[in-house]
């Protein structure tokens, strides 16, 4: 890995599952940048080199590309799906080698990685994560991602870390199936965008703000953060998609349930010491499409 000095221009890809944000960059200066829907995988990568190859036109030769992209996507070099999408759910997009396709076309260094891990980093270099040795990302929206970095490196295992598919212990009474294909009722399957409104029978944006859905979202969304405080001790949980994003308000109820479920286990960590280390990304909608930008400079 060789770290790219942030005066040189690189380009960014964050691509989600259904829109692509193509971007180029110095540092965290934004000189262009394009959203394109994620259709096909052709159409889509066709789409996105294209813009890449008119800026470079204009702006000169990026210094590298990063891609931050859905996943499941394969991390591990010495396995022959190295930079590919993998076990995706989304039709037409298993085993995409994004890594191979971007590195033939421009022939500079690629860095790639989760769109979650893309925003850890991101938010690491120039938001809200600048300093902390272990920082948790969470993004809750039509899934539940994650990314979790130690000492500003990306943590990868067998794949990545996967925490929106955790079990979470249920609100009694709460006989919610899930609408997690592979698990039913895990975090992803109770509080994504999806999830909430299956259990509400309504879109999530005409539930109202004292319905007592939210408690059960925030109390499940509570029992993550427990279990995270308890297994990586992170100095920082950033909460970022939509979910949360349009409703500042949950945070301060997560954060009393979850200092309730700690139980005074980590000494001199309640509610108002959890407010500094559950938040919102600093960086805001733009912690995605700079994940990628940090990643190029990780290329």
């Amino acid at each position: 890995m060789t770290n790219i000095d942030e005066d040189g221009l690189v380009a960014g890809i964050e691509l989600g599952g259904t829109k692509a944000i193509a971007l180029a960059a110095r540092g965290r200066e934004v000189l262009a940048m394009e959203r394109i829907p994620t259709t096909t995988p052709d159409a889509t990568l066709a789409a996105i080199e294209d813009r890449l190859s008119a800026w470079q036109a204009e702006h000169g030769r990026v210094a590298a590309i990063g891609i931050a992209s859905f996943g499941p996507v394969g991390l591990d070099r010495a396995r022959p799906d190295y930079g590919h999408i993998t076990s995706t759910p989304k039709p037409g997009w298993r085993q995409v080698d994004l890594v191979g396709r971007f590195a033939a076309r421009f022939g500079v260094p690629i860095g790639f990685d989760t769109d979650v891990a893309g925003a850890a980093l991101a938010e690491h270099r120039w938001g809200a994560g600048q300093g902390d040795r272990v920082l948790v990302y969470l993004t809750v929206g039509t899934g539940v991602g994650s990314g979790v970095l130690v000492d500003g490196e990306p943590v990868h295992g067998l794949i990545h870390p996967e925490l929106g598919h955790l079990r979470v212990r249920r609100a009694p009474g709460d006989a919610f199936a899930g609408i997690c294909p592979f698990h039913g009722d895990c975090l992803e399957g109770l509080v994504s965008g999806p999830a909430i409104a299956a259990r509400a029978g309504r879109p999530g944006d005409r539930v109202g703000d004292g319905d007592p859905l939210w408690d059960e979202v925030a109390g499940e969304m509570a029992e993550a953060v427990a279990a995270l405080m308890l297994t990586l001790s992170p100095q920082r949980i950033l909460i970022g998609g939509g979910v949360f994003q349009a409703r500042g308000w949950l945070f301060d109820r997560l954060r009393a349930r979850a200092a309730e479920l700690l139980g005074g286990y980590l000494a001199g960590i309640g509610a108002a010491e959890l407010a500094d280390i559950v938040v919102p990304p600093g960086l805001g909608a733009m912690a995605g499409p700079l994940g990628a930008v940090a990643l190029a400079y990780r290329a």
